[in-house]
């Protein structure tokens, strides 16, 4: 059976590293990008190749925010690769300003990494796999944040929103060609790994600890949990899906904000009690 071949954006840490894993373990060949994180991508590299020798993995540096850099990493990926069935765009930096505080320099950096290279990167896989005949998939990794507000995010959130909106006309676009394009919302996500994790500032986790115990399902999201994602929209049993926006949050987007004081205590609509089960009738 042929490895598929997949391209990843920013996939040295976080949510990047667990879709790259989640990809090599299902039999793909992936080539991924960094942009500073040069040692985290060295060790990533190497261990994709010690635990799967027969697959082909490299990864390139990449600024996405450098006009040109998107095309240049997707020229070299394919070329390495030899061909394209999945492209995932991930890269991407989370800058949170407020109307008073926001700057142009920021405002124009988050358009550049988050929607313009996604769509120029989408413009270069869908031409590679119509020219080429290849019904393959592409994945943006959007976020919840999209879907409704919160202070000091007009830029960030606005862009995911413009993101999931951008997605549906793409998919209508490629569909002619077989060609699939789905969005990836995740949550609150668990970036750090295990050994990352020990030498965290102890402040954060702790607020880490504080959010889990009150999304509904109550724990952060893993790295996994969006590249499990990623294997299923990409794969066959996906065939039929294109041009949705796929939530993966734990429900914290779920319910709305309290109105009683008796829900504002118990949290995002998080409400646990003791249940017994009798047989009726």
């Amino acid at each position: 059976m042929e490895r598929r071949k997949a391209v990843v954006t920013g996939g040295s840490s976080g949510i990047g590293r667990g879709v790259v894993y989640c990809l090599a373990a299902d039999g793909c060949d992936v080539v991924f990008s960094y942009r500073s994180k040069a040692e985290n991508a060295r060790k990533v590299l190497e261990d994709l190749q010690g635990r799967y020798p027969e697959g082909k993995f490299t990864c390139f540096e990449g600024d996405f925010s450098e006009d040109g850099a998107g095309v240049a990493f997707f020229n070299r990926a394919v070329e390495f690769l030899g061909g394209l069935d999945l492209m995932v765009n991930n890269a991407g930096v989370t800058i949170l300003e407020s109307i008073f505080d926001l700057t142009e320099e920021h405002m124009d950096y988050l358009i550049q990494v988050l929607f313009r290279n996604y769509v120029i990167l989408m413009r270069e896989s869908a031409t590679y796999m119509a020219a080429h005949g290849i019904k393959g998939s592409i994945v943006n990794i959007s976020s919840v944040r999209g879907l409704s507000a919160h202070p000091g995010d007009l830029v960030y959130g606005g862009i995911k929103a413009a993101l999931n909106r951008a997605c549906q006309s793409v998919a209508l676009d490629v569909a002619p060609y077989g060609i699939r394009v789905n969005n990836i919302l995740p949550g609150a996500t668990r970036r750090f790994t295990p050994e990352e994790e020990q030498s965290a500032d102890p402040a954060h986790i702790e607020k880490i600890k504080f959010l889990s115990r009150r999304i509904p399902l109550e724990r952060y999201g893993t790295p996994e949990d969006i590249g499990n994602a990623v294997v299923f929209l990409s794969s066959e049993k996906a065939s039929y899906i294109t041009g949705i926006s796929l939530v993966i949050d734990g429900g914290l987007s779920l319910p709305g904000l309290a109105e009683t004081a008796w829900e504002a205590e118990s949290g995002w609509g998080k409400v646990k009690r003791e249940v017994d089960w009798k047989p009726r009738g």
